[in-house]
């Protein structure tokens, strides 16, 4: 692995020596085949990550081992200083997109109050139970304003468009209130308009609330001006550093073996030329 950050981000002194997130030597085996090794990530609190990298590079991988839903070949991965595991209450987690169909009746409040009693059974006391259901009545309104879906929050999940419900699927990993906002791809499959709204939400959500952001993604271009480092998996190495260090002619080149461009285009959008057919990364405009 490669961590070309120069200059690491500035936290206060109290955080500086407990990363949130600690992986070491990590490696990580799927059917036989090696999907990453000597994986090294220290992320601070509150910091905005990107993992980026083409189709089938491990991402997702990286992702679901912080998680705890993957095991691991070689290494350790802690979160607060904890072995990963499943069902961590301190990660809110989006995973790869959803979409309800438009005649799922379902309300999108109901979606987000998943979040925090989905796996709940039983009949609580009539007494704790009107106590708890205000509590969770203003949990559940706290995380729907949060991604300003309050104004369609109480309409049938299937009526809703996919950057609304992106929103509210967002806002059910968030009700909980969770430390790390862990989202897998929650911009694919969405238009350049909802792109650009959903991006804008979790920018809003990391600087409000304080939350680390580990999002995968095909396209940093959306979410460019909030990351603070990205992560860039490719041929079974990882590249660790600023958006400016990492997607680079230089370090693409030497991650993919090949020759690669990086260019920017006149809006500032980032553009890579030059990435091998069967492993086509959509986290930049490639040009023909």
């Amino acid at each position: 692995m490669h961590d070309i950050s120069s200059s690491p981000l500035p936290v206060p002194t109290s955080t500086a020596l407990s990363p949130i997130i600690q992986v070491e030597e990590a490696a990580v085996m799927l059917g036989g085949r090696t999907i990453w090794q000597q994986v090294h990530l220290s992320v601070q609190p509150g910091e905005f990550l990107a993992i980026l990298g083409p189709n089938g590079a491990g991402k997702s991988t990286l992702l679901k081992a912080i998680l705890g839903l993957l095991p691991l070949a070689a290494g350790s991965i802690t979160v607060l200083g904890r072995p990963a595991q499943r069902g961590n209450t301190v990660i809110g987690y989006v995973p790869q997109r959803r979409h309800f169909e438009a005649d799922v009746r379902v309300r999108g409040r109901s979606i987000v109050h998943l979040g925090l009693d989905g796996a709940h059974w039983g009949l609580p006391l009539p007494l704790l139970q009107r106590r708890k259901a205000r509590e969770v009545a203003a949990r559940v309104q706290e995380a729907i304003e949060l991604v300003g879906a309050s104004a369609y929050a109480d309409r049938p999940i299937g009526e809703l468009s996919g950057g609304e419900q992106q929103r509210l699927l967002i806002a059910q990993a968030l009700v909980k209130r969770p430390r790390i906002l862990a989202l897998d791809e929650p911009l694919d499959s969405l238009d350049l308009r909802n792109q650009q709204g959903v991006a804008g939400v979790i920018r809003q959500i990391s600087r409000e609330t304080g939350a680390t952001v580990l999002l995968v993604a095909h396209d940093v271009n959306p979410i460019l001006s909030a990351v603070d480092r990205v992560v860039y998996v490719a041929h079974g190495q990882i590249a660790v550093g600023r958006p400016e260090e990492v997607i680079t002619t230089e370090t693409l080149s030497r991650l993919y073996n090949t020759p690669i461009e990086v260019l920017r285009a006149s809006d500032g959008r980032i553009v890579v030329v030059g990435q091998p057919e069967e492993e086509v990364s959509y986290h930049a405009h490639r040009l023909r």
